[in-house]
């Protein structure tokens, strides 16, 4: 009496591990072409070609290039999520806002994946590319644009050069008391050089 469902179950299990495997090839060929050519380089069309898969299943598994390279980065952070939750408030404490969030995204996990991508930047041009590339571009320079600052460019490198350092001494290096001071005290510290560099004078 079982026989008749082996099949449909045979099936199914088939289907994950074919969606499995899609999803890993995207990523393995999302890593290859942002390293190789960079974020505006490197197309959906380009990645998904790479990857032996229809275009659309860019969207299906990552919903937008934006959050496929933040994945091929390993990192648990969610732009369509963050963008609103840190513009969202008064403009001059968006620092403290950018810190804090920060923070809980890289706390969440241990700092694991920051740590490594720091790590590994300082061994590989291509890892110290997509790391300047996300800050910068994905991150920082949306964040300033919509501020409408002057020299928004300089700013985002600026913004990124606090949270990278950041990330560097708290995850990396683990110098104290930095590595272990709870959010609102890292706050209270760097989100004012943060809100000066995204709204204040810089000269």
């Amino acid at each position: 009496m079982s026989a008749p469902h082996d099949p449909p179950a045979t099936r199914r299990r088939g289907r994950r591990r074919a969606g499995e495997e899609t999803r890993t090839a995207l990523l393995s060929a999302a890593r290859s072409a942002f390293a190789e050519r960079g974020y505006d380089g490197a197309t959906i069309r380009h990645i998904a070609e790479r990857a032996g898969v229809d275009p659309a299943m860019v969207n299906h598994w990552f919903g937008s290039k934006d959050a496929l390279f933040t994945a091929s980065l390993d990192i648990p952070l969610d732009p369509a999520v963050v963008f609103p939750e840190v513009l969202r408030g008064d403009p001059d404490q968006l620092g403290e806002r950018l810190v804090t969030r920060f923070l809980t995204i890289w706390d969440a996990t241990g700092g694991g994946p920051m740590a490594s991508l720091i790590r590994s930047v300082a061994a590989h041009d291509a890892a110290a590319r997509m790391l300047r590339e996300f800050v910068t571009r994905v991150i920082l320079a949306r964040v300033v644009a919509t501020l409408g600052p002057d020299q928004a460019d300089l700013r985002a490198s600026l913004v990124g050069s606090q949270l990278i350092g950041l990330g560097m001494a708290r995850y990396v290096v683990k110098l104290e008391p930095l590595a272990s001071a709870d959010h609102a005290t890292v706050a209270a510290a760097v989100a004012p050089t943060i809100q000066r560099y995204l709204t204040g004078p810089l000269t």
